[in-house]
């Protein structure tokens, strides 16, 4: 699960320019000094070590797109085609010898459901070679629902998710913990959630590598629906938005609101704050704006001012910025949206995955 690097191209045409030179000296400018034989040998990575020396070509069996590669082999002088799992990749004839060709694979190479094969053609026929084309690493969008329980089933979004496997990620204090893959596409996997996952990150990793979702198990107030009584009461004239846009999940909230108007929870409390660090939440407005973040129903000691755009942003608010952090009673957002002139203007706010930040151990 480790990553290439990228090679630079001035890399490839340094280190080729010995078979270059050693080619122009040996062969005369037709296909006649082929060795006839036509086999592809091997695959090796380009790369030179940070020292400035060429690193050892050690043949491998899967290749990563955007990287050179040489192919090594017999009878390349005529090559004119080069696949990776049927789709092209191109290659300068320059970069071509009788026995190597160095050939960067396309980005857009398809990983899934593929032949697994390189071939390279040419006017004398074509070479096939075992080869497998690995998925960039995986990226998680979000998950839903956070707040799931031990054995309830949870849905990871994101992409690249070829052959993935999940677990709750490590800890300085836990070890990586196996999750169950019910079902997987490329975008989506349905896991069944252990026991003891609240505050815990899910890793999703594929055999390039892997990456945690950008939020802790069990740590949602908002994530479609409203948790701990921290909900918002219907008289605020608000709508569930559900049409695939949503920041985390599925649901998000919209309000329109006047000049100064507002948005407020409902009171309750919840005082089990110890493993977190603060709040979060995600906004966007119709047209760029500030909000003011309303806690505990602090509305008139200087709450946190959030600049608002017309993408989803999320805010993190540590305690430190925030009053009475002893519990939660209380989230409310009022429209602080005003013209050059300082005059208060109306406004549309889009909310979405209100939870809390777990503290970095």
């Amino acid at each position: 699960m480790k990553n290439i690097k990228i090679v630079s191209l001035a890399a490839c045409l340094t280190w080729l320019l010995s078979l270059i030179l050693f080619s122009a000296c040996s062969n005369d400018d037709n296909a006649s000094a082929s060795s006839g034989t036509l086999v592809i040998e091997s695959v090796s990575p380009t790369g030179y070590e940070t020292n400035g020396t060429l690193k050892p070509f050690e043949p491998v069996t899967v290749g990563y797109p955007k990287n050179y590669y040489v192919i090594h082999g017999k009878g390349f002088l005529t090559t004119t085609k080069v696949t990776f799992n049927d789709f092209s990749s191109y290659f300068r004839p320059t970069f071509v010898t009788d026995t190597d060709i160095v050939i960067q694979i396309d980005e857009n190479t398809p990983y899934a459901n593929s032949s697994n094969q390189l071939k390279v053609e040419t006017k004398n026929g074509t070479a096939v070679f075992d080869f497998v084309i690995a998925p960039p690493v995986p990226t998680i969008a979000g998950f839903y629902p956070i707040n799931a329980a031990a054995d309830q089933e949870v849905t990871i979004v994101g992409k690249y998710f070829l052959n993935p496997v999940v677990t709750l990620a490590k800890t300085k204090s836990k070890e990586a913990v196996p999750v169950t893959v019910v079902s997987s596409t490329l975008e989506k996997i349905v896991v069944k959630l252990p026991a003891d996952a609240d505050t815990r990150y899910l890793t999703v990793a594929n055999m390039s590598g892997e990456t945690s979702s950008s939020y802790a198990v069990g740590t949602a107030i908002f994530d479609d629906v409203s948790y701990y009584g921290l909900d918002f009461p219907s008289w605020n004239n608000y709508t569930y938005v559900t049409d695939g846009t949503a920041e985390q999940g599925l649901t998000y909230i919209s309000k329109k609101m006047d000049a100064w108007g507002n948005i407020q929870g409902n009171w309750s409390w919840y005082d089990q704050l110890t493993p977190y660090s603060g709040l979060r939440v995600a906004i966007k407005a119709k047209v760029p704006g500030k909000l003011g973040f309303v806690f505990n129903g602090n509305w008139d000691n200087n709450p946190p001012i959030l600049d608002v755009t017309t993408e989803w942003k999320t805010f993190y608010l540590p305690w430190s910025v925030l009053t009475n952090t002893d519990r939660v009673q209380n989230i409310s957002f009022q429209n602080r949206t005003t013209t050059e002139k300082g005059d208060g203007i109306e406004n549309t706010f889009y909310f979405d995955n209100i939870g809390f930040t777990v503290k970095a151990e």
